[in-house]
């Protein structure tokens, strides 16, 4: 095999008195500019500030809760329902996106009942604008990470991993995998065209005036790409190989399938329904 990467960077951009890793970096970086885009959606638009410090506390909690307990529900229950304690060192990995979705799904329901007043899809037309990059960036801090990452391949683009990463990071000598499908560069890239889209759809088109499009959209750029590219994947957990031999998909194209009917369905609806103009006064309303 030739022109291959051997990827043996370090999963730590700092490694000193104190330790601050790539994938934590990338996760934060992502929040703060998407803070940064909704809030001026929500400036444009004209509703209360005060929507938005809310919207970042409902999202937050709900995406790293969400997000653990989908990883302990649909990936490894069997270990965690005898180690019940281990479910809070989210510090120790294992976090899955599929989870993550569906706990912000439940908090935009409560954030909307309880602040916006308005139905839970106007606040995911503006909040899925900027999660593509979100979603991007956390795949960056996988690749970093040494993980999830894709088959054997000879393809010149392949990276070699680092398998050992435990005790690699401990000082041992670095055991490199074979090359292999660097498959987080592949689902980056897919999210940040998805991410560029919902961006011209709100910005260039107003297509926010069609509840739900943006959304639906957001769904399928995440959840088909996802779907097609876990057939070059290694699994998350073994049993999943099992399950590929008998069914021919795996958890993670499993868990994916009620999201790309869920935006297939919303695409369709708002296509049929008549658009329904709004006004962009670009500033927020004064508040006492």
């Amino acid at each position: 095999m030739i022109g291959f990467v051997t990827w043996t960077v370090s999963p730590n951009l700092i490694d000193s008195f104190v330790t601050v890793r790539w994938y934590g970096l990338m996760f934060a970086i992502g929040f703060l500019i998407g803070y940064e885009i909704v809030w001026r959606i929500y400036r444009h638009e004209g509703v209360p500030e005060r929507w938005m410090s809310a919207l970042f506390i409902y999202v937050v909690v709900a995406t790293i809760v969400g997000a653990r307990l989908g990883h302990v529900l649909f990936y490894d229950w069997e270990y965690y329902s005898q180690h019940l304690g281990d479910i809070v060192k989210v510090w120790e990995g294992g976090l899955a996106s599929h989870g993550g979705t569906l706990g912000i799904m439940i908090a935009i329901w409560i954030y909307s009942r309880l602040v916006t007043h308005k139905p839970m899809l106007w606040t995911f037309d503006r909040l899925v604008v900027p999660v593509g990059l979100v979603a991007a960036m956390i795949r960056f801090g996988n690749l970093m990470n040494h993980e999830i990452y894709g088959a054997p391949t000879d393809v010149p683009w392949a990276f070699s991993f680092v398998t050992n990463i435990g005790a690699w990071m401990h000082g041992a000598d670095p055991v490199m995998g074979p090359p292999s499908h660097p498959t987080q560069l592949y689902e980056a890239a897919c999210y940040l065209v998805t991410f560029a889209l919902c961006m011209w759809m709100y910005w260039k088109r107003n297509l926010q005036e069609r509840e739900g499009l943006i959304f639906g959209t957001f769904m399928l750029g995440i959840f088909v790409p996802r779907f097609f590219i876990e057939y070059i994947k290694n699994v998350q957990e073994p049993w999943e190989l099992a399950m590929r031999q008998t069914w021919g998909i795996d958890q993670g194209q499993l868990l994916s399938i009620p999201f790309i009917l869920l935006g297939l369905w919303l695409v369709i609806r708002a296509m049929r329904r008549p658009r329904v103009p709004l006004r962009f006064p670009d500033k927020f309303p004064d508040e006492k």
